[in-house]
């Protein structure tokens, strides 16, 4: 498992994220959205520490599911998951610090 660069289609249901297994990051975002696009650097710095961690890319947008399950309001927002639960969420995330932060905790068995 890695950083994807490429969106997920058709999303998941949320009873399959819920039921996923291990540490997850699930990214909401939109391919021409300037600050998903910005992201993009510091997630793959970040991740590039964390190949254990599943990342699954969702364009997010009006009318999906998967999104409003988890209150996206912003782009991109990153929902990180242990074993189907949230245990953290970053909101736009400028830099590799809070990100690798958020790894960190995913990756802590509970």
């Amino acid at each position: 498992m890695a950083m994807t660069s490429t969106y997920t289609s058709p999303e998941p249901a949320r009873q399959e994220v819920d039921q996923l297994g291990g540490p997850t990051v699930i990214e909401f975002g939109a391919p021409w959205c300037g600050y998903c696009m910005a992201a993009q650097a510091p997630l793959a710095r970040a991740f590039a520490g964390h190949p254990d961690v599943r990342h699954i890319k969702i364009e997010d947008g009006k009318g999906k599911a998967l999104g409003r399950s988890f209150r996206v309001k912003l782009w991109p927002t990153l929902v990180f998951l242990r074993d189907g639960r949230e245990v953290a969420r970053l909101v736009r995330p400028d830099g590799v610090a809070d990100i690798e932060r958020a790894l960190q905790e995913v990756g802590q068995p509970a």
